[in-house]
């Protein structure tokens, strides 16, 4: 992929400088930047957790509404696996192997993505050019408009009442629908240039969607019964497809983080700069909501730093506060998730006019 646009990096003191108090906090504390015994523990958890609702599920079938409930927290543990083992692998933080790191970011195409296609979609286009129409297209989502620069339609005016709706599907649509638009178009978005798709990935793509299939859909079709593998599996895509969709909202599109328009190919801030002021934290004191969400609602630190692993996040928190005080640079954080969300739907509303 051709980059289009550059970053003012000429006399980066602001990047010069957090770089090198962070690379001093690792020094004195005597700690790999990758991730440590915790986050090892945490993927054991969470992937035992898999095994055990999805046997459950399939193979004791518990009253329906035990099996309810035990489907909301599969799909909580799917976003969770994403969040916490495919994420941090897909950037190579999880592991000093990066054979470690490689095999659990296929953990993405057991849940039914493609790790191939995220990583040309997150780790490139999305980290480079975060909240940049036409670049970053994570900020592409089909009927509705959250950035000034995507053309104003009829329908985006009922999207605040609508867009829960298109959160709870982003999921599913993504591993039954998109992922096959991207394989044969071989684009990331509707203006963006046609991708390198090696002959391996294109086989590990129909192998993995093969086995996903059959895990997710087959074999449950054949113990269960088709109605209750439907009801299943729209349950707990849509309790996974709501948390994906909501983190990435909070972090990007609200009220404080910036929306550019770029007319000259050129961002007149440095990199780091522009990631602060397109990117928010939210939440960061809720050990539990960190836990679970692999430590993205400090998206601010993930996005100036996505090669360290989340479990160092509060740390470099108080280090990126401080520098940012320093050059009087905005950071953005809301106190809780609540404060974000609202601040979110305020940014759709106003997106809709």
């Amino acid at each position: 992929m051709t980059p289009t646009i550059k970053f003012n990096n000429v006399n980066a003191l602001f990047s010069r400088t957090l770089k090198e108090k962070t690379n001093q906090y690792f020094k004195e504390t005597l700690q790999k930047k990758t991730g440590n015994r915790r986050i090892f523990i945490k993927a054991t958890i969470l992937l035992l957790t898999f095994i055990t609702l999805y046997s459950l599920l399939v193979f004791v079938q518990p009253h329906w509404a035990i099996s309810i409930v035990l489907c909301i927290l599969f799909g909580v543990n799917l976003a969770a696996i994403g969040f916490n083992i495919m994420h941090d692998a897909g950037h190579n933080s999880f592991s000093e192997s990066k054979r470690l790191n490689t095999f659990l970011s296929y953990s993405l195409n057991l849940l039914g993505g493609n790790i191939y296609f995220w990583k040309l979609k997150h780790n490139i286009a999305h980290h480079t050019y975060t909240n940049i129409d036409g670049e970053d297209h994570d900020i592409e989502v089909k009927f509705m408009r959250i950035h000034h620069d995507q053309k104003l339609r009829k329908h985006h005016r009922y999207q605040r009442f609508y867009f829960p709706l298109l959160y709870g599907i982003s999921y599913l649509a993504w591993i039954f629908y998109q992922d096959y638009e991207k394989y044969f178009k071989q684009r990331m978005g509707h203006s963006s240039e046609k991708f390198h798709f090696p002959r391996k990935e294109k086989l590990i793509f129909w192998t993995s969607k093969t086995l996903h299939f059959g895990l997710f859909v087959v074999l449950p079709v054949l113990i269960v019964g088709w109605l209750w593998t439907l009801l299943g599996l729209l349950i707990a895509g849509a309790v996974c497809g709501i948390s994906l969709a909501t983190v990435f909202q909070l972090a990007h599109v609200v009220s404080e983080t910036e929306f550019k328009t770029i007319d000259k190919a050129k961002v007149e801030e440095e990199w780091m700069i522009h990631q602060i002021q397109s990117t928010a934290n939210f939440s960061t004191k809720s050990k539990v909501l960190t836990w679970i969400l692999g430590g993205l609602n400090y998206q601010v630190e993930h996005h100036l730093f996505p090669k360290i692993s989340h479990v160092h996040y509060p740390a470099l928190n108080r280090i990126v506060r401080q520098t940012c005080q320093e050059y009087n640079i905005k950071y953005n954080e809301f106190t809780s998730f609540w404060t974000a969300f609202r601040s979110h739907v305020q940014v759709i509303h106003a997106m809709s006019r």
